[in-house]
């Protein structure tokens, strides 16, 4: 069934290592518009939690995969006009049905016309919070027809997937924040051995304390305006050109 093999496509995403946010979003949309019956495209769009100065707390679009370029269009005018689909489902975190644009033009006035020129005709839009409380997932399936899609057959199953999708997501952010913890921690290791390296080289010159060494590096970089990782390179790949000179 459709549906068992778009949740599992979900999940491998996030257990996808190298696998971004990004890529994991156009996926979605895509294996979403290729899968769901009578969905000829999809939107999916991560919304962040912002306050205002007077304390109100409105939506910006943190990142989003649609499966069709037409689809982007749609979503900017919707982000811009604070009309449409996704922009309901985020705002009363609910399930948004469009059974036929031309006949509900009163909706939403400002997006309706660029939605139908996009072949936009009925959607189903569902929403979903991420893990954190500050982000909120869409999850959008649209059709070119009117009457597309089954509300009372479709919403569970969309309300499904648009938390494994969200789960997706949040793997892979996971995954994420590790990789660039364990690179963070292996910059500053490398830093940490070559300023090392520089201080010895400058206590066996001078004939100074460790503390001292460091000192003068760091002199060296303020008024140079550099990083004293920096100077701490370029001292050591000197003296390594020396000692094979």
């Amino acid at each position: 069934m459709w549906f068992e093999r778009l949740a599992r496509e979900f999940r491998e995403l996030g257990h996808s290592e190298s696998t971004t946010v990004e890529r994991a979003l156009d996926q979605i949309s895509r294996s979403t518009a290729a899968n769901v019956p009578g969905c000829s495209a999809a939107l999916v769009v991560v919304w962040r939690e912002v306050m205002g100065p007077d304390g109100s707390v409105r939506h910006v679009v943190a990142d989003y995969g649609a499966s069709h370029a037409d689809l982007s269009t749609a979503l900017e005018q919707q982000y811009t006009s604070g009309q449409g689909p996704a922009v309901e489902a985020v705002r009363r975190v609910r399930p948004v049905q469009v059974r036929d644009l031309l006949r509900e033009r009163h909706r939403w006035p400002r997006y309706t016309s660029t939605a139908i020129q996009c072949g936009d005709r009925s959607s189903l839009t569902q929403s979903s919070p991420l893990p954190g409380g500050e982000r909120v997932l869409t999850f959008g399936m649209h059709s070119g027809r009117a009457e597309t899609f089954d509300e009372q057959t479709l919403n569970p199953l969309a309300a499904l997937l648009a938390e494994h999708a969200a789960a997706a997501l949040h793997a892979v952010d996971r995954q994420t924040d590790a990789a660039r913890e364990t690179a963070h921690m292996r910059r500053a290791m490398s830093a940490r051995t070559v300023i090392d390296q520089a201080k010895g080289i400058i206590m066996h010159a001078r004939g100074c304390s460790p503390d001292q060494a460091f000192v003068s590096l760091r002199e060296v970089a303020q008024r140079n305006r550099k990083k004293v990782v920096e100077v701490a390179r370029d001292l050591v790949a000197e003296n390594s050109a020396a000692r094979r000179r």
